[in-house]
């Protein structure tokens, strides 16, 4: 079933657990994803981010995730991942995504809050919830280690301000991750989740959690963090299998695939102890 992502965040919030938000990049990964989701009898959020329109427009990434979302028995949330501007954003809710973000992370925390808001004005009139970001989620480009990347971590102080001026319905934070996947675990302020999570009613997400450690976002989904946005390791890992046993048929490498990112899915769930929610 398609829903928003409000009252199954404000649940993980409530019971100490993450949704995973799974980024697809294609009609595979998307049937697989919510394929495990199924098999478990766990809500997703099926997420697709701009960055990857090249690859896949966001009309078919409407008309895919709407499609698996509306004929599955668990609940899915079609979310837009990293929206990088108003228009773009605009057309993914009139195109029937039910959760958008708007990134104006790297803006002046004043423009953060002006933009931010305007999404949030337009969104709530069609149901659909919006997430923000606030502090900077960096990049290792794959390869840096954690120290190295761009990150700015999310000032404790702005938090009230930024979510009363927006009225935003979830927000990312910089806790010490980063998008991509590193040479070692990132070390994680535990101490300014724990600071953050006390002070907002709205749920946590965290961005970058492939190859964060499964320890580490353990911790997180039970101390605060309600989504988990996963990516480089599905891709990674599925790239890595095909390498290592190196399928004699094209048919043969997409269902080596396919089986390896739920496989990774599998894991997550059971990492960041998600629970069943009712609609």
């Amino acid at each position: 079933m398609l829903i928003n992502s409000k009252n199954a965040l404000l649940t993980a919030k409530n019971e100490n657990f993450a949704i995973p938000a799974t980024n697809f990049i294609d009609l595979d990964s998307a049937r697989s994803y919510v394929k495990v989701a199924e098999e478990k009898g766990l809500p997703l959020i099926l997420a697709y981010a701009q960055s990857h329109s090249e690859m896949l427009s966001i009309e078919e990434a409407a008309l895919i995730g709407k499609f698996f979302a509306e004929k599955s028995h668990v609940p899915i949330i079609l979310h837009l991942d990293h929206g990088e501007d108003t228009d773009f954003i605009f057309k993914a809710i009139e195109l029937g995504f039910t959760s958008v973000m708007i990134d104006a992370s790297q803006e002046s925390f004043e423009d953060n809050i002006a933009i931010t808001k305007k999404v949030v004005e337009y969104a709530h009139q069609f149901d659909v919830t919006v997430e923000a970001e606030l502090g900077h989620v960096g990049s290792n480009d794959f390869s840096e280690s954690p120290t190295l990347t761009d990150s700015i971590y999310t000032e404790v102080e702005d938090v009230l301000e930024f979510v009363d001026h927006t009225n935003v319905d979830s927000l990312a934070i910089s806790i010490g991750t980063a998008h991509g996947i590193y040479k070692g675990a990132p070390r994680i302020n535990f101490e300014r989740l724990e600071e953050i999570d006390k002070m907002t009613r709205i749920p946590l997400v965290l961005h970058g959690g492939s190859s964060s450690g499964d320890n580490n976002l353990n911790h997180c989904t039970t101390h605060g963090i309600s989504k988990v946005n996963i990516f480089s390791d599905f891709v990674n890992d599925a790239f890595s299998a095909i390498s290592k046993e190196q399928p004699e048929d094209y048919l043969a490498l997409k269902k080596l695939a396919n089986q390896t990112m739920s496989s990774v899915l599998k894991h997550y769930y059971d990492v960041f102890a998600t629970k069943p929610i009712s609609s």
